[in-house]
């Protein structure tokens, strides 16, 4: 673990289980600091992800396990055709404005779930060969889902960052925390 998170206060388990899932977010985000769009998006291995795609596939990950919990149809409904175009920008998206979206997706999560009477409310899963069928989970599989999926990309960036310019997730901390690291402004407006 790079950062301390503090997880709670006694018996807050919705706020435990959220500041946990931000930690893995920032653990995303933090490795596009001080990048140029160019190198953001640049994809440094074989398997084709770069660190501005994973930002992007985050924010739209989080979406759709959030608009599922909700029972809503998901504004950003993908399918095969589509679903490779989550770990990549299109269309003239930039960075920043992933970063915006996901900030705002995170908002949005953390209010629905604080919301909602409990965490054992459950919703039901989609149709998928590895889901059981007719399954349902609860908001507190919801949010540990979501910790597994963004500390699993999180991995991922930090082997993108340090394959791009050797920078670490603690320096990447000391960076952001204005520890260390280089001026000036860069895609994230660092």
């Amino acid at each position: 673990m790079v950062t301390h998170v503090f997880a709670e206060s006694p018996g807050d388990e919705r706020g435990a289980l959220l500041s946990f899932l931000q930690s893995q977010r920032a653990g995303v985000r933090r490795t596009v600091l001080g990048l140029a769009e160019e190198q953001a998006a640049s994809r440094p291995s074989v398997s084709g992800l770069s660190l501005a795609g994973l930002v992007k596939h985050g924010a739209e990950v989080e979406l759709d396990w959030l608009r599922r919990a909700q029972q809503r149809a998901n504004e950003q409904q993908r399918d095969a055709s589509t679903w490779p175009d989550t770990f990549r920008l299109v269309d003239g998206e930039t960075l920043p404005q992933m970063l915006d979206r996901w900030e705002q997706v995170a908002k949005e999560t953390e209010e629905f779930i604080r919301a909602v009477p409990s965490l054992d409310d459950t919703f039901p899963l989609p149709r998928a060969p590895w889901f059981p069928e007719e399954g349902r989970v609860s908001m507190r599989w919801l949010l540990l889902h979501l910790i597994e999926e963004s500390a699993r990309h999180a991995g991922h960036a930090d082997i993108l960052r340090e394959s791009l310019d050797g920078r670490t997730a603690y320096e990447l901390v000391a960076l952001e925390s204005g520890g260390g690291g280089e001026g000036g402004r860069d895609a994230t407006g660092g």
